[in-house]
């Protein structure tokens, strides 16, 4: 390495032919890893044309329309524990201390614990999703407009903000733009983006909408056709039909959502 002589690491996974660079980094945990770039490629197609829908979630971190629930291994009970441990230890600490120091490199370890089982079950989730699927559907959600902070202004503040502040958290640790970020980059062509309007308050077997077909957040029951299945598996199933319902209650094919601005033209008769 330039600058400071030879390094020695140990290889965690082989290293493609070809490659001249690479980077050393260091995360909050106050770990060092080198990364050498290279570009994979995609995951080849299965070639059965099957189709698979995809609802992201906080109690069931994806679910699939062929009923199967995935979810994000997080912290242990005793991490949990430890951790809250850690952090009111962290509030009683001084300022500037080692002690608050060491306290906060052991909450990052904790941390960075969390966030790598998140990438662990990301990549297998996703390579195991487009080694089964040709086509994947899921719905189009901004997570990042979903995740903004609902404090406010101080000339207007915001309402329930600590509610708002665990749902971001929990949408955040579910993972769910990592997951369609890597379908995207491992089955390139093979991701569609669904509208999410009344995905999940749609039945999935006779198309009926209502609302109070949502009985619980787990407990999906039509009241028209008496239909009950796991309300994310339902959506899940919608998803992969690509049906949406529009503002007036009708039906339409929910194809690939455009982002792209529109232009207005107004004339005067």
């Amino acid at each position: 390495m330039p600058k400071v002589g030879w390094v020695r690491f140990r290889w965690s996974r082989a290293v493609p032919p070809g490659v001249k660079s690479y980077r050393v980094t260091q995360d909050q945990a106050g770990r060092w890893q080198v990364a050498f770039a290279s570009v994979p490629e995609p995951v080849p197609a299965p070639g059965n044309g099957q189709v698979v829908g995809i609802d992201r979630g906080v109690a069931i971190s994806a679910a699939l329309s062929t009923g199967e629930q995935l979810h994000v291994p997080g912290l242990t009970g005793q991490e949990r524990s430890r951790l809250r441990r850690l952090q009111r230890k962290l509030a009683r600490a001084r300022r500037g201390s080692n002690r608050r120091a060491r306290v906060r490199h052991a909450i990052a370890r904790l941390r960075a614990r969390e966030t790598d089982r998140r990438k662990d079950w990301a990549e297998k989730a996703s390579t195991d999703i487009a080694r089964r699927f040709d086509v994947i559907k899921v719905e189009d959600l901004r997570v990042g407009a979903m995740t903004r902070s609902g404090r406010g202004t101080r000339e207007n503040p915001g309402r329930n903000v600590r509610a708002k502040a665990g749902l971001n958290r929990g949408i955040l640790r579910s993972g769910w733009g990592l997951l369609v970020r890597r379908l995207e980059q491992k089955a390139p062509g093979r991701v569609e983006k669904i509208n999410p309007a009344f995905t999940s308050q749609r039945c999935s077997a006779c198309g009926q909408v209502d609302g109070k077909s949502r009985e619980s957040q787990a407990v999906f029951r039509c009241t028209a056709c008496g239909y009950a299945c796991n309300a994310d598996v339902n959506a899940a199933r919608n998803i992969a039909a690509g049906h949406a319902v529009t503002a007036r209650g009708g039906y339409r094919e929910a194809g690939p959502v455009n982002r792209e601005p529109q232009l207005l033209a107004s004339f005067r008769t």
